[in-house]
């Protein structure tokens, strides 16, 4: 990919320089991406002859219990935690609108990942609420306490460092949602994920080829935003009620823990970028990515101490269930 806009030093680049630079790259993707997308009915991923009435209004109304649902409980948990990330999308429409701007290709996009995303939250409380796989008062009330909390980025509203996280970010959640569905016990859950990961996927491929070009033109401070994204990522839901019990949860349950994290997120963004190979740098870009490929090995070897420490906790429940 070849960019007319002048390679300028990094303390040239503004965030107004580079939106200006990237506005042909996100018409391009933005093409792109339009050619392959798929609309979808939500409507048709929710099993309604299920549903039945709750309690309160309804005289026959019945209240939730955890053994209406055939969904797992670490599905359950998982489902919580994907739908509450999923519900905070006001908060992060306002952020890349703020940062990315409502005119031109980057407004396009962000409207249109918007309504894209949309989908996401929609079909999985419907899927929720028929199926009766969580207790919907607590859900609400997760709902309206997350939600009130607001969402604001780590990245220092930088739009390299936004640029980055949602290259991240957006396969952190495709594969969160994928592992949900196979670990949820129940095929119609399974395929409802699936269809959301699909979107997921593509929302990914067009902030990595985003992120691509502005190594490109930027290459020491898109190096810098990127060190510093996976330094100190976390995901949108982090501020949630309950969410580091339920984070260690999903990690036991291998929906999404450190070596899910380094292996299935963080590496193949790297790897298809080659940012770890990236020649040319200045010092400060050279520094960036030493930084990164230092961390990227201590977390390797964190995720392997994991990995052991979940084989150990697997084998001591088999023993038990075989005693």
């Amino acid at each position: 990919m070849t960019l007319t806009s002048p390679h300028l030093s990094s303390t040239g680049w503004t965030d107004a320089r580079l939106l200006y630079a990237l506005e042909e790259v996100v018409e391009k993707e933005l093409e792109r991406h339009l050619k392959v997308t798929k609309d979808w009915m939500p409507h048709e991923y929710v099993p309604w002859s299920d549903g039945r009435n709750f309690p309160a209004f309804f005289e026959d109304g019945e209240a939730w219990d955890r053994s209406q649902s055939k969904v797992t409980d670490v599905g359950r948990i998982a489902l919580v935690v994907n739908l509450l990330t999923e519900d905070n999308l006001p908060s992060y429409h306002h952020e890349i609108a703020t940062l990315f701007g409502r005119d031109g290709a980057w407004g396009t996009w962000v409207h249109r990942w918007t309504a894209e995303e949309g989908r996401h939250g929609i079909v999985m409380r419907d899927y929720l609420l028929a199926s009766r796989a969580v207790d919907p008062d607590e859900l609400e009330r997760f709902r309206m306490a997350h939600m009130s909390e607001g969402f604001e980025s780590d990245n220092r509203h930088s739009m390299l460092h936004s640029v980055a996280y949602v290259a991240f970010q957006e396969l952190a959640t495709r594969i969160s949602h994928r592992n949900t569905g196979h670990q949820s016990g129940d095929p119609v859950c399974d395929r409802m994920l699936a269809r959301i990961a699909l979107d997921e996927n593509l929302h990914m491929i067009f902030y990595r080829n985003l992120l691509g070009a502005a190594f490109e033109i930027a290459p020491d401070l898109t190096m810098q935003a990127v060190r510093d994204v996976v330094v100190g990522f976390r995901m949108p839901g982090h501020g949630m009620p309950g969410f580091e019990r339920a984070a260690a949860q999903m990690a036991i349950g291998e929906i999404y823990n450190l070596r899910i994290h380094h292996d299935d997120v963080l590496q193949p963004v790297l790897r298809f970028l080659k940012v770890l190979q990236i020649e040319g740098l200045g010092p400060d870009g050279l520094r960036a990515q030493e930084e990164l490929g230092l961390y990227m090995n201590g977390l390797d070897s964190e995720a392997s101490k994991f990995d052991e420490r979940l084989a150990a906790r697997k084998a001591r429940m088999a023993a038990r269930a075989a005693g």
